[in-house]
C-alpha cells in the first residue's frame, strides 16, 4: 500500500481484491486515526466503484432527511452542516426537505463550533466535507469513521432490502436532485518562490483576473471570505456572515458550476475546488455525463490559466 489515507484510491486496492474473493457488497476503510473512511460499492456492471467524498457526505444527508421524514422525526428545528468546499447538492436536498444547511470553513472544529451554538435551540443532524469524513452524531464532535461505517452499513441494507444497491441509490438521488461534478486540482509552487507566486495568484483574482465567464457560464455572485463580502452579477456587495476571515475565493455561475480556490495551509500548493452540472437524463448516462462535465473542467482550468 502506497498510502493508509483513503483519500487515495490506491488504499483501496487491497480491500477491492478481498472484497471481489468474498464477492462482498461493499468495501469500506478508514485511515489509521479512525476519523476519515472510504467506499466502494458495486456499479451497475457489478464492478467497484470508488465513491468520492462528496457522493458519500450527500448520500448520508440524504438518508439522514428522508429516514427521519418518514418516522415522523423532523420537527422544523433541525440542522445540517456542510463545508463551504463540498457539494451544493446537499444544499438541494436540505431546501427541498426544509432542513436547515449550515455553511463553515473546512475543519470539524468548525461543524463542532456550530453544533455547540446551537445546542437546546435546534437540533443537529449531521455534518461532513468533500475530504471524505463525516460526523452522523453531536456526541464525538469531530470526524467520525466508526459511527460513519455504521451508518453506511445501515444505509446499504436499508437499499438492498429495497431491491437497490447503493450505487443505485447515489443514481437516484442525482436523478431526483441533479447531477454535478466535483473535481480538485491542486497546483504546487514549492520555495519562496512558490509561496509568492501562490500570493500573487490570489490577489489576482481579486483583482485583474476575476473571471466573468466560467466554461462559457456568466458569474453571477463571488464570495470573498478574506474580505466577507458578496458581490452579485451588477456588482452590488452585501456582508458576508462567517465567524472569522479566511482567504478563500469562490465564484458561482448562471448554469450552477462553483469554483473555489485557497491556498493549503499546510503545503505549497493553492487548491481549486471545481463543481460542474451536466444533463443526467437517466442512470446509463452516468458514464457519459461524467465525460460533458469534465470537459467543463477542462474549459475552467483554461480560463484560469492552471
Amino acid at each position: 500500500m502506497v498510502s493508509p489515507n483513503p483519500e487515495n484510491s490506491e488504499a483501496m486496492t487491497l480491500g477491492m481484491k478481498l472484497g471481489t474473493k468474498l464477492n462482498a457488497d461493499l468495501v469500506i476503510a478508514s485511515d489509521p486515526d479512525a476519523d476519515r473512511l472510504a467506499i466502494v460499492c458495486r456499479n451497475s456492471a457489478g464492478e467497484w466503484e470508488i465513491l468520492n467524498g462528496n457522493q458519500t457526505c450527500m448520500m448520508f444527508a440524504w438518508y439522514i432527511i428522508a429516514n427521519k421524514k418518514k418516522l415522523g422525526q423532523l420537527r422544523g428545528n433541525e440542522f445540517l452542516v456542510k463545508t463551504i468546499v463540498t457539494t451544493e447538492l446537499i444544499r438541494r436536498i436540505a431546501d427541498k426537505n426544509e432542513v436547515e444547511l449550515m455553511d463553515c470553513y473546512t475543519g470539524f472544529k468548525w461543524i463542532a463550533a456550530l453544533i455547540r451554538e446551537n445546542e437546546g435551540v435546534k437540533k443537529y443532524i449531521g455534518g461532513g466535507e468533500e475530504s471524505f469524513g463525516f460526523l452522523p452524531f453531536d456526541k464525538v464532535r469531530d470526524k467520525d469513521s466508526p459511527a460513519s461505517i455504521c451508518l453506511i452499513c445501515e444505509i446499504a441494507a436499508w437499499a438492498k432490502d429495497n431491491g437497490k444497491t447503493l450505487y443505485d441509490l447515489l443514481m437516484d438521488i442525482y436523478l431526483e436532485y441533479g447531477f454535478t461534478l466535483n473535481h480538485t486540482i491542486n497546483v504546487v509552487r514549492p520555495g519562496k518562490t512558490g509561496a509568492d507566486e501562490i500570493k500573487q495568484m490570489m490577489v489576482d483574482f481579486r483583482g485583474a483576473k476575476a473571471p466573468k465567464t466560467l466554461a462559457g457560464s456568466k458569474v453571477v455572485c463571488t464570495k470573498d471570505y478574506q474580505a466577507l463580502t458578496v458581490t452579485d452579477a451588477n456588482g452590488a456587495v452585501t456582508p458576508l456572515d462567517m465567524p472569522a476571515k479566511s482567504n478563500v475565493l469562490q465564484w458561482f455561475t448562471e448554469d450552477g458550476t462553483k469554483v473555489s480556490v485557497r491556498p493549503s495551509g499546510t503545503e505549497p500548493k493553492i487548491k481549486f475546488y471545481i463543481e460542474v452540472p451536466a444533463d443526467l437524463p437517466n442512470a446509463a448516462a452516468y458514464n457519459a455525463a461524467c465525460d460533458a462535465a469534465m470537459k467543463k473542467v477542462e474549459a475552467i482550468q483554461a480560463d484560469l490559466a492552471i
